[in-house]
């Protein structure tokens, strides 16, 4: 139980990579509060929570308002006193080609996966700097370390992300509290599953592990981040890729 009696925010938690790491923090003693454009699906997934003996809370999150994203957290104070972990995972893709991209697409992912990451951790440090501790982790990607033709706006986003998390680190490191990156690779998901078996043998070629990564081993690496097993680790972002990106 490595999170015992911790409370978590995790955001964009309803699906995918972010219910894995709610469900996980949940198996090691964490209550949860699941942050979500999707209200239905974040209840969805709050009920397997609550299976597990968990407390937890589903929350409408637009993480692009920072009144919204305050207003969120002062429920989480109002219900559990404290937010002890937050983790930025809410994120979405606008694909296409630089000379083809239009504005709305790079305004609308920069302010969720960049915007949204600011917005959520200045809300989370008030109370955590009177608390005098905090986990703070941000789902980055690779593609903010490498880029990725058609992606100019989340590679920016991303990069953004792991440049935000050092400034953190530093300006909160003497309240106690950390702040780092966990940087997915090709993570298999519903989205990958659908792709061609050329696409995805192509993509596999390009991994030393050859194979793709689940949403577990993303968890598996928050886990730590969020334990007291990372106590002497900030400012970092940690590749989770099979090998694919090696500095």
């Amino acid at each position: 139980m490595k999170l015992k009696d911790k409370v978590a925010l995790i955001t964009g938690g309803a699906r995918g990579i972010g219910k894995s790491i709610a469900l996980m923090f949940a198996k090691e003693g964490a209550d949860i509060v699941i942050g979500d454009v999707n209200l239905e699906e974040a209840e969805k997934t709050c009920k397997e929570i609550e299976a597990l003996g968990r407390k937890t809370l589903a929350l409408q999150l637009d993480v692009t308002d920072l009144a919204k994203v305050e207003e969120v957290v002062n429920k989480i104070l109002d219900k559990f006193t404290k937010v002890d972990i937050l983790v930025n995972n809410a994120g979405i893709t606008k694909d296409n080609l630089l000379l083809r991209m239009n504005p709305d697409q790079w305004d609308a992912v920069l302010n969720v996966n960049l915007k949204g990451a600011f917005n959520c951790i200045k809300a989370v440090t008030k109370p955590m700097m009177k608390q005098r501790s905090g986990k703070i982790i941000n789902i980055a990607s690779i593609i903010g370390i490498i880029g990725n033709p058609g992606q100019a706006n989340y590679a920016a986003a991303k990069a953004g992300m792991i440049a935000l998390t050092k400034t953190v680190a530093k300006e909160f490191a003497s309240r106690n509290i950390t702040a780092n990156a966990v940087a997915p690779g090709f993570i298999q998901t519903e989205m990958t599953a659908k792709l061609p078996e050329d696409v995805k043998n192509q993509m596999k070629a390009a991994i030393p592990l050859a194979r793709f990564g689940g949403p577990d081993d993303v968890a598996n690496t928050c886990l730590f981040l969020a334990s007291e097993d990372s106590s002497y680790i900030t400012g970092q972002t940690i590749v989770v890729d099979g090998g694919m990106v090696m500095a």
